[in-house]
This record gives structure tokens, C-alpha cells and sequence, in this order.
């Protein structure tokens, strides 16, 4: 019996080493064994390796502790697998966010990497973005700043008139424009497509009118804002001229000023342009006319235009604005200049005008 309890002794000693090497038998042999255990008698022992012996009670308890043992080891790996896995998860997130962000940060870098230079970030394909200005005020901004891809505004498109056929100025038919054949032509440039596709080749020309037109357009909403009595006459000329070079691009032959500005007083008709070191200056009472063109590429666009800021004046300037619409009208291909010209003439003396109580009548050399 002292052997024995010696034996236990020591086994409690050594019980973790001989316990990891009986686990896998008495884990295949656990259920053999408790169904043995009531069966056994309570001194007997088992032989281990070594000449040492342990308890059947003492093994069936290890297996049991085992068993608890492995469970709550399991138990824990569970645990600590499922806070990994939910860490893994909240820094997967974390960091698909964290990515996604910086991918954000790049592409803005990118995009304005690629807005400076016009080539991209990091390799690829460039691709070009044109984005149209703003006019600033007072204009600054060039033409084709502000139209980049070409197309300028178009402006009002009215049909060709048909040129008359009549002998009613008393030319006897030798006038251009009088045989029927002219005023054919001047229909099929409205009707046939073929006349409509030849005026299509030519867009390059229609594009260098239309932007020195616009160019023509934003200077006169400019001068119009700003002019008024008390400026010199050639102050105002100086400013119209800085403006048209900036807006057109002023570069020489291809572009530019097409004649010096007028800017005619009262009986003066037109092509009056102050010299250096004129003083004159603008009045109340003054009846102003403006001239000035712009060309590109030597195709002139000119405009003129009347300035009073006396009221008495608004019938003459209608009779004037009115008496110009219509000779606009009435322009064409293939149109005598003798017909505009009579146009004219009929809605100007269709005007009367009153000035420090005289009535005067319309008339195109009065007026």
C-alpha cells in the first residue's frame, strides 16, 4: 500500500507530462472506460510507461478534465476567432474607406494635374476638356477664350429677297439683277440643296465674320455702358480700341482693327476721328455717331450706331434704327443696291420730328 500511495504521489508530481501522453487513448477509450468504472475495483491500478502506475480513478478523472479542458480551449479559440474575424472585418471596412478616400484624392489630383498641364496624372490616354469662359466687365476675355470649340453665335438668319424684275427706276433692263435668271438664282439659294451645300463649304468664312461680329457685339454693349456727356471724344475712341484688340487678339494681318474709329458730332455725318491732342468733349446736346470695324483674316464686320442723351432726339434716332432694319431686310444676293436704297428712303420720310418746337420732315439728307 505505501508503494502505492508513493506512486500516486509522484504522479500528482508528474501528472501534466503523463496526462498529455495518455490524451489520445483516453479520449478513443473514454466511453469504454466509464461504462468499466463501477465495474473495476477501487485499489486497482494501471501500469504506465516507465514502471509507473496511476489510478482508475485518477484516469478517468484525467480524461474527464481533459475533455472539460479541450472544450473550454475550444471554446476560447471560438471566441478569439470570432474577434478576429470581426477586427478583420472592421479593418477590412476601415481600410476599403481609407481606400476609397485616397482613391477620391487622386483622382482630384489627377483631374487637376491634367486640367494645368492637358496631359494626365500617371500614365493613359489624355483626354482634352474644354470649358468656355465668363466675360468679365469690362471685357477682357478673347473671342475663342470664350467659344474654344469654334462655333460662334450665329446671329439672325432671314431668307434672301427675291430681286424685282420690273423696269420701275427706268434703267430699260440694263441694270444687274433685272432678267428673270437673277431672281431664279436668288430662290434655288433658298431652295436647292445643292446651292445650300456649296454655301456650306464655306463655313471657314462665315466663322471669321461671326467672330469678328461678336467681338463687334461685346464691344458695343461696353461703349453703351459707359458713355456719357463729359467724356473727351478721344478717351472714348481709346477705350473702344483697347477693347476690340484684347477681344479679337489683335495680331497684324490676321486680325485686328479694320479702320480707325469715328465718333462724329452733330453736323459732322461720319468719319470724324480726334486727333492727338484734341480736347473735345462730349455734351448733353450732342448728337453722336459711332463707327468702328473689326476683321479676321481680312473679312471686315462695321457697325454704327447713334448716341443722344437729350429725349427730344428719340423720334430721330427710331426714324433712323427703323430706316436701317429695313435696308438690312432688304439686303441680299443678287439684290439691286438701287432697291435697298428705295426702301430706305420710304421709311425715313414715313418720320417727322419736332426739335425746340420746328417740325421737320423725314427726309435721308435732312436727317
Amino acid at each position: 500500500m505505501a508503494d502505492t500511495h508513493d506512486g500516486e504521489a509522484e504522479n500528482e508530481e508528474n501528472g501534466d507530462e503523463l496526462i498529455a501522453d495518455s490524451v489520445e487513448n483516453a479520449l478513443n477509450e473514454g466511453a469504454k472506460k466509464k461504462k468499466k468504472k463501477n465495474k473495476k475495483k477501487k485499489g486497482g491500478a494501471t501500469p504506465l510507461q516507465g514502471g509507473q502506475v496511476i489510478s482508475e480513478k485518477q484516469s478517468a478523472d484525467a480524461a474527464d478534465d481533459i475533455s472539460e479542458k479541450l472544450a473550454a480551449n475550444n471554446l476560447h479559440d471560438e471566441e478569439d476567432g470570432d474577434e478576429e474575424k470581426e477586427e478583420e472585418a472592421g479593418g477590412d471596412a476601415a481600410a476599403k474607406k481609407k481606400k476609397k478616400k485616397n482613391k477620391k484624392r487622386n483622382k482630384g489630383a489627377k483631374t487637376a494635374s491634367e486640367a494645368d498641364t492637358g496631359k494626365p496624372a500617371s500614365g493613359g490616354a489624355v483626354t482634352t476638356v474644354t470649358v468656355a469662359r465668363e466675360q468679365t466687365n469690362p471685357p477682357t476675355v478673347p473671342i475663342t477664350e470664350l467659344y474654344p470649340d469654334g462655333n460662334y453665335p450665329t446671329g439672325e438668319i432671314m431668307e434672301h429677297p427675291t430681286p424685282k424684275a420690273d423696269d420701275h427706276h427706268g434703267c430699260h433692263g440694263g441694270c444687274q439683277g433685272h432678267d428673270e435668271a437673277n431672281s431664279l438664282s436668288a430662290k434655288e439659294r433658298i431652295t436647292s440643296e445643292e446651292k445650300r451645300a456649296i454655301d456650306r463649304l464655306t463655313q471657314d468664312v462665315y466663322s471669321d465674320f461671326r467672330r469678328a461680329a461678336e467681338a463687334h457685339r461685346t464691344t458695343r454693349k461696353y461703349v453703351n455702358s459707359f458713355i456719357k456727356p463729359g467724356l473727351a471724344m478721344s478717351d472714348i475712341c481709346q477705350r473702344i480700341e483697347d477693347s476690340n484688340r484684347r477681344l479679337i487678339q489683335a495680331d497684324g494681318l490676321s486680325a485686328g482693327l479694320a479702320f480707325p474709329t469715328g465718333c462724329s458730332i452733330n453736323h459732322c455725318a461720319a468719319h470724324y476721328t480726334p486727333n492727338a491732342g484734341d480736347t473735345t468733349v462730349l455734351q448733353y446736346d450732342d448728337v453722336c455717331k459711332i463707327d468702328y470695324g473689326i476683321h479676321v483674316n481680312g473679312r471686315i464686320i462695321d457697325c454704327a450706331w447713334t448716341c443722344a442723351f437729350n429725349p427730344k432726339y428719340d423720334n430721330l434716332l427710331k426714324a433712323v434704327r427703323e430706316a436701317t432694319y429695313t435696308g438690312i431686310k432688304e439686303s441680299g444676293i443678287d439684290v439691286r443696291l438701287c432697291d435697298v436704297g428705295e426702301a430706305i428712303q420710304e421709311v425715313m420720310e414715313s418720320y417727322e420730328v419736332e426739335l425746340d418746337g420746328k417740325t421737320f420732315q423725314g427726309d435721308c439728307m435732312n436727317f
